[in-house]
């Protein structure tokens, strides 16, 4: 290899070493409505503090179903949402199904509940209950 190739070669080496890259915008796991926050602090504040763990079981007539359970502690691959001072744990195995999601919690004459607005649902059955991604 002659010098000129060698001067080259480590000045090409050098120039990528230094180039920045650009930082992506990192896509939100799920946000919170101001109705969903309210709802979630009433929960999990008190004498004994909890959270909310978010989870997707295989359930229902699509394939998979929402399901929320209070825990005392984050489980080492939780994916943790802090909106509005409140936490939320979203369970490993679920981060793929909820990427980009809504949760909000609604409230009517005869029920109330929380909702998921999902981006990555293909099919939802006609209840409602259960969907596929």
């Amino acid at each position: 290899m002659t010098l000129a190739a060698k001067v080259i070669k480590s000045a090409a080496a050098s120039a990528s070493a230094t180039v920045s890259r650009i930082p992506r915008s990192r896509k939100s796991v799920l946000t919170l409505t101001p109705a969903a926050v309210g709802r979630l602090r009433a929960l999990t504040e008190g004498p004994d503090p909890k959270m909310i763990r978010v989870l997707v079981r295989s359930k229902g007539c699509s394939g998979q179903q929402y399901s929320l359970e209070y825990t005392k502690q984050k489980d080492k691959f939780d994916e943790e949402v802090h909106q509005d001072g409140v936490t939320v744990l979203v369970d490993n195995k679920a981060l793929l199904s909820v990427l980009g999601s809504e949760m909000d919690y609604v409230e009517d004459k005869l029920s109330s509940h929380f909702v998921f607005h999902n981006p990555n649902v293909k099919e939802s059955c006609g209840c409602g209950q259960s969907f596929m991604t």
